[in-house]
Parts: C-alpha cells; sequence; structure tokens
C-alpha cells in the first residue's frame, strides 16, 4: 500500500515535483517509506493526525486566589521590601529569571546570592509528588520511599529513548515533586521556601511575616476568609497565605495556557517551517537529538497537551559554575536528591547528582539553564549534550596539568551516577557527534515555538 500511494505521489506531481518535494522535504527518506502520506503533510509544515487538546478550564478568579496574586506581588514581605515572587519568576519571563544571572539575590540588602538557578513556575500545577518509580498519588497505601529506594536496586533501568517513553516511564527511579531537589510536594511549601530563606525574601521568621501580612493593604481579605481571629495564628496566617498563592498559580491561567505555535501546530491551526519541522523530527528522532526522551512531546491518550518534561531525576555532570559564589569553596558540591537542601534521602548515593528534569516550554525565553546556571543559551545546552563525551575538551575547563576536568561539578566516588547510556548521551570520546551545527540550529528552532503566546486558545476551554 506504501508503496502504491509513492507512485500515486508521482504520479500526480510529476517525476521531477516529486524529486524535488523529497530532497527539499524536512522529512527523511526513512519517513516516506513509513507513512507516505504523513510524510507529505509534515514536509509541508501541516500536522497529518491533528487533536482538540484538553485545556484547564478557565473561571474566574476564586478570593483566595486573588488574595495569593496580590501576595505574589507584595515586596514589603521580604526583609529588603524590595523582593516579591514575582522579583524572581518574573511574568516577562515566563515566571523564570529575569536576567541571565546563574542565581538571584536576596537578603536583606540583595547582596547575598542564591545557590542555584531559578526554575519557572510555569506548568506546575499538575507536578506528580516525588516518588521513587511512577507516581502513587491513586494507591491508597503508598509505599514508604526506604522500600522504593530497595526495589529500585533490584530493578533494571530501561534505557530511555524518544521511541520508548511508555517503557521508560515505569523505571524505578526518583520523579516528581519541587525546586531543582523534589524535597516538597505541594505549590504552597513551594512559596515557604523562598519567603523564608536567607538567601531569597528572607522575610524572618513565621511571627514576623505574619506582622507584615497583617499590616498589608490585603490583611482584611484574611478576615473575610478565614474568620476574625486568624490574625491571632500567625503559623496559621502564614500557611493560609502561601496556600492563597498555590491556588493563585493553579488558578490562574498564566501559569499554564498552552499556547505556543506548537500546541497550535497539534490542533492543525499553525503550520512549521521548514527549519522548525526539521527540528521538531531531530528532537524525536532517537538517533540524532533524542530530546524527547525526556522532554515529551506528544499529547497524552486524552488530549493533554505535553508537558516537555517526564518529571524524572538524571545526573548529567554539567560543568562546576565558578559565577555562583558559594562553589568559592573547593569542598562544596550541590549533590541534588542526596543533599545539601534535602536530608532524607542523604544516605542513598546513588541518586547524588540527579536533578528534576525542567519543562522545555518557554525555555527559549530563559538565559540561564542547568540547576548551577552554568549555560547561558540554548546553543550552549546542545552543544553539552553533543559534546559532553565525544569531544569533553569543548565543555569543561582544563587544570594546570592541561588535562580535561569533566565532571568537575561531583565527588569522583559518584560519577558513576552519571548517564552515559541514554542517546546522544551514549557515545565515546573521538566518536562523530550525533548533531551537526545546522542541526543544533533546528532544534533550537523548534523549541522556540514552544514559546506561549502564539494565539489564544482561551475562549475553546471547557467550562464546567
Amino acid at each position: 500500500m506504501r508503496i502504491i500511494t509513492i507512485f500515486a505521489l508521482v504520479f500526480v506531481l510529476g517525476f521531477s515535483t516529486a524529486m524535488a518535494v523529497l530532497i527539499r522535504s524536512p522529512v527523511p527518506l526513512s519517513g516516506w517509506a513509513a507513512d507516505p502520506v504523513a510524510a507529505l503533510e509534515l514536509s509541508q509544515g501541516e500536522n497529518p493526525a491533528p487533536v482538540q487538546l484538553v485545556r484547564p478550564a478557565v473561571r474566574p478568579l476564586s478570593a483566595m486566589a486573588q488574595l495569593g496574586k496580590a501576595i505574589f506581588y507584595d515586596k514589603t514581605l521580604s526583609a529588603s521590601g524590595e523582593m516579591s515572587c514575582a522579583s524572581c519568576h518574573s511574568p516577562a519571563h515566563s515566571y523564570g529569571p529575569p536576567n541571565d544571572l546563574p542565581a538571584q539575590f536576596g537578603g536583606p540588602a540583595l547582596k547575598s546570592q542564591g545557590v542555584r538557578a531559578v526554575p519557572s513556575l510555569m506548568y506546575l500545577n499538575d507536578q506528580p509528588n516525588f516518588s521513587i518509580g511512577p507516581d502513587q498519588a491513586d494507591n491508597d497505601m503508598p509505599v514508604p520511599l526506604p522500600q522504593l529506594v530497595a526495589a529500585a536496586r533490584a530493578v533494571k533501568r530501561v534505557t530511555k529513548t524518544a521511541r520508548s517513553t511508555a517503557q521508560s516511564a515505569a523505571n524505578i527511579v526518583p520523579e516528581g515533586g519541587l525546586f531543582w531537589d523534589g524535597r516538597v510536594n505541594t505549590l504552597q511549601a513551594q512559596a515557604m521556601g523562598p519567603l523564608l530563606s536567607p538567601y531569597e525574601m528572607d522575610g524572618g521568621s513565621v511571627a514576623e511575616v505574619a506582622v507584615k501580612l497583617q499590616a498589608a493593604p490585603y490583611a482584611r481579605y484574611f478576615l473575610e476568609l478565614f474568620g476574625p481571629d486568624i490574625f491571632r495564628d500567625p503559623p496559621l496566617v502564614v500557611s493560609e497565605a502561601m496556600f492563597a498563592v498555590a491556588r493563585y498559580q493553579i488558578e490562574s491561567p498564566d501559569f499554564h495556557p498552552f499556547s505556543s505555535k506548537y500546541d497550535a501546530w497539534l490542533e492543525g491551526k499553525a503550520r512549521l517551517t521548514r527549519q522548525e519541522m526539521r527540528g521538531y523530527i531531530l528532537f524525536n528522532d532517537p538517533n540524532k537529538g533524542d530530546c524527547a526522551a525526556c522532554h515529551l512531546s506528544q499529547p497524552s491518550p486524552d488530549g493533554r497537551p505535553p508537558l516537555f518534561t517526564d518529571h524524572q531525576y538524571e545526573a548529567l555532570g554539567v560543568p562546576r559554575n565558578p559565577y555562583l559564589a558559594i562553589n568559592n569553596n573547593p569542598n562544596y558540591y550541590d549533590l541534588g536528591i542526596c543533599g545539601p537542601y534535602r536530608d532524607d534521602l542523604r544516605n542513598q548515593t546513588q541518586y547524588c547528582g540527579m536533578f528534576l528534569t525542567p519543562t522545555l516550554r518557554n525555555s527559549a525565553q530563559r538565559q540561564v539553564f542547568f540547576h548551577n546556571g552554568v549555560f547561558h543559551t540554548l546553543q550552549q545546552v546542545l552543544d553539552f549534550y553533543n559534546f559532553r563525551d565525544t569531544d569533553p575538551g569543548r565543555i569543561y575547563p582544563r587544570g594546570s596539568d592541561g588535562k580535561v576536568q569533566k565532571f568537575n561539578d561531583l565527588p569522583a566516588k559518584y560519577v558513576a551516577n552519571i548517564d552515559d547510556t541514554d542517546p546522544p548521551l551514549n557515545r565515546k570520546l573521538g566518536e562523530k557527534p550525533a548533531l551537526t551545527h545546522a542541526e543544533e540550529e533546528d532544534i533550537i528552532a523548534f523549541i522556540k515555538t514552544l514559546n506561549d503566546g502564539y494565539y489564544t486558545p482561551q475562549a475553546e476551554r471547557p467550562a464546567n
């Protein structure tokens, strides 16, 4: 049937025109052989199988969410009086950092540098809880972490590729949670961290924050929502304040609009350019970028838009960032899941060096990448994946002896944790890199289609 379809294409277009289409097509010849009809549509930038995406319903913000919005933008809660949640999670920058600093400055005089790059707050409303293995949200009796850790040791991990995502999703590996190390599970707890951190808002004690909330212009909303005695219980006041911030993030479509060009393409409402289509194919090709192995690119079976993350953790071995002040201490290492900012898995050293896989949505708008902010462009990120193993001298510094200091941000005893099996990280020194420079540019062009704001799909969302 496929052969007949190809001959029909040649008959309709004419031999020379058909050959020109094949040569200029961003779809490889193997794609034409596998499904020529779909390949023809892809070559024209169209989606051969459009879907109706199911987005979160849009409703007016609840009173709780409106209170959370006021708190989100309130600078008076910080020690400096100059920092709010929105200072680091800038709405103009996809609720991520507003600049290219590896970590933002906070504290009472805004001179205390943080220890990690600021992640985006977008698309966290469906983030699963931290677990070893698939999320246990539907399990009435979740298995304790120690038992999951023990079970994981006995199970062989499936190699992750863009074509084996269903199998790798079942891997008994760390996944879910918030922050780079997954140490909290709720947006409420996540909001509390920066509020009290001496490197960030540095709001002081819970009691001090409660006093600031009582003096805020929106204090009356606490009374309306929680009763006249609410300010007599400072811990409860602050807890409810952070719950309100969480509700704002969950209810406001600004945090999860799914309005990118790629979303429009999935619904058959946009065409990708030739370069964007080449990038899309490379992104999903296990022999090339293989990006979709971790950054899932297809809608779920029930029509939910892809989040471009599998929520799992990886030890990638990115270079040490000399521009992080805390790295001036040669004995300091950020080990991700096993410390120093979470301690429940400190002794599970097989996870040292692992950090959460972030969404790639809006990543083209970021100016800082990875947990330590060591890279500043998508080109640098792709170079890292491309040359980490094939030509590490292009990625890592050299020591005084002239030797490349590969994996220089992880103690040698944990280097075995670093992923060297999932493509393209399974290549060896001196081997041909997975991507050419032109192919890297194609992938970047595709990643730019993940930026929100291409169209306004809100009116089409179901209103329950």
